[in-house]
């Protein structure tokens, strides 16, 4: 009887794993950039940098610079992943230029490997980090 339960148990986990395969071995074709964007080589879009702090006053932004953010599936597993962080305020990747701005309040001390394990743990590399303050 044990043998029949893991059996059974292995098929369905293969059959789990096969339907859930696009978030598991999430492949690029068909929507990836026309160009690979390596965000350090590309400055920050001023006109979104602007509208990211609007509202905001006594913060820090991070400024990350990311390299293999193709997609949009890329993009937004980034801003989920820091959604999640209760000590960042406000989030806005920017996919066309390969950044990620995160507010945090001007107390918090920003962990800079942190910021790159969760970047790396999504796919992609954070090749630069700055701090503004605001």
């Amino acid at each position: 009887m044990r043998r029949i339960y893991s059996l059974f148990l292995l098929v369905s986990l293969h059959a789990w794993a096969d339907s859930n395969r696009d978030e598991i071995d999430h492949i690029h074709t068909n929507h990836a950039q026309e160009k690979f964007v390596d965000g350090e080589t590309l400055e920050i879009d001023s006109q979104r940098f602007e509208k990211f702090i609007e509202g905001l006053s006594n913060c820090q932004i991070a400024i990350i610079s990311v390299k293999g953010m193709v997609c949009d599936f890329c993009a937004r597993g980034i801003e989920k992943t820091f959604k999640r962080d209760s000590s960042a305020i406000k989030v806005d990747v920017d996919l066309s230029n390969g950044k990620v701005l995160i507010a945090f309040a001007k107390d918090i001390k920003i962990d800079v490997n942190g910021i790159k394990e969760k970047i790396l743990a999504n796919g992609q590399n954070a090749t630069d980090l700055k701090v503004l303050g605001i």
